[in-house]
């Protein structure tokens, strides 16, 4: 309504169908489901970056926006770069679950998959 989608030719990340299911299930959860996706990374974690996705509603200025399957994502350009090429899935498993982030660029990551380095 409105709004201009900044669309580029290919999300840099890949959501798997187990994935797209359990952050539509937490976004209409928490009454969102409209909102938009933050995927990204930031500085932290004890590798150096950690993983970041949250609710937000709205895009920044220089975001690249996607949609999947009626979920609008957001990634900013510097996000895009570390996460180039990454998998997020979800797995259920009581020890080791929730959303695992497989990326070909991190040389390293923590014990427990949410912080990596380059």
């Amino acid at each position: 309504m409105g709004e201009t989608m900044q669309n580029t030719p290919t999300m840099p990340v890949v959501i798997t169908e187990r994935a797209l299911q359990r952050i539509k299930q937490i976004l209409q959860k928490k009454g969102m489901p409209d909102a938009y996706l933050r995927i990204g990374v930031r500085a932290g974690g004890c590798a150096g970056y950690e993983y970041v996705m949250l609710p937000v509603e709205s895009p920044r200025p220089n975001d690249q926006v996607y949609e999947v399957d009626g979920v609008r994502i957001v990634i900013d350009p510097k996000s895009a770069t570390l996460l180039e090429g990454t998998t997020i899935d979800f797995t259920g498993q009581l020890i080791g679950g929730g959303f695992q982030f497989r990326n070909p660029k991190a040389k390293r990551q923590c014990g427990c998959g949410t912080s990596f380095s380059v």
